[in-house]
């Protein structure tokens, strides 16, 4: 870790710390990170300088290092506001790298972590909407990831399944030959007969790919779309009228106007309960139709 050969000096860190945040808000994502990699030096147990360091390296596109940086920053066992933001980060290096398997874990912690800050108030409360479009998309991607595996198997499975008729007839024949019955009218039709059987399979794989899965028109059912941004709800939650909503959605709507968005009666966030059924049915749904993110 950057600081073993540096003797600590919190104040020094502090003030690489601000020269990189003045850095950070021109633009110069460059001097930023050196800065909050020598901030780092002289508290190497400071989190938030962890984290400032990160921000700049995913403006720079150096995400293997995100990745190094954010570990490191949730191994200091930091308060749940710099947790959150670590997470987060990582989150969105790792999909940044197409890991959307370990980016949607970290997601789901950072988006955990989140509802945390709502329920109490704080900071990170803030980041619920930008942290909930990233668990959208890390649902996507591995959904993607998995679809494109399945396509891939099925010319394999398919030829396997040929091989193995081919193989059935081969020996087939080889029977009647060595009991006398090997006519070529006789081969002709187990030729004929295993010639329908590959056909059919093939036509019935076919058939698989136009009225199967990918043949069915893609609609997303209604209770599983939010009714402010008609979008895939992530986390429902119930309003005291029974309606529900996305989290972010509802809390955005909340910002604005402190009312139930149906009854415009006065409506706040500790009213708010977890739909803990509709979330599992959410998450079924987009965990078979993640295409369903960009509904």
């Amino acid at each position: 870790m950057a600081g073993q050969d540096t003797a600590a000096d919190p104040a020094k860190a502090l003030e690489c710390k601000e020269k990189g945040n003045k850095c950070f808000q021109a633009g110069d994502y460059h001097g930023a990170e050196e800065l909050y990699s020598k901030a780092i030096s002289y508290d190497p147990t400071n989190p938030l300088l962890y984290t400032n360091r990160t921000l700049a390296l995913l403006k720079l596109h150096r995400f293997p290092l995100a990745i190094t940086l954010s570990q490191q920053c949730i191994s200091l066992s930091p308060p749940p506001s710099i947790s959150l933001k670590a997470h987060f980060q990582l989150a969105q290096a790792q999909i940044a790298l197409h890991h959307p398997s370990e980016a949607l874990e970290s997601a789901k912690i950072a988006h955990s972590l989140c509802v945390e800050e709502v329920i109490v108030g704080g900071k990170g409360a803030n980041n619920i909407g930008p942290i909930t479009e990233l668990v959208l998309r890390c649902k996507k991607e591995l959904w993607e990831l998995r679809e494109e595996e399945r396509l891939r198997s099925r010319p394999s499975l398919l030829n396997e399944l040929v091989a193995g008729l081919e193989r059935d007839r081969e020996a087939y024949i080889s029977v009647l030959r060595a009991e006398g019955k090997g006519k070529d009218v006789e081969i002709e039709s187990v030729k004929e007969r295993y010639k329908g059987k590959i056909g059919e399979l093939r036509r019935t794989f076919e058939l698989a790919g136009v009225n199967g899965e990918e043949g069915k028109r893609r609609k997303v059912p209604d209770w599983c779309l939010d009714d402010i941004t008609f979008s895939v709800m992530l986390d429902p939650v119930v309003t005291k009228t029974g309606q529900s909503y996305d989290r972010s959605s509802i809390m955005e709507h909340l910002k604005r106007s402190p009312t139930d968005p149906l009854t415009r009666e006065p409506l706040r966030v500790e009213d708010l309960r977890p739909n803990l059924a509709l979330k599992a049915a959410c998450e079924e749904f987009l965990e078979e139709n993640g295409w369903a993110v960009d509904w």
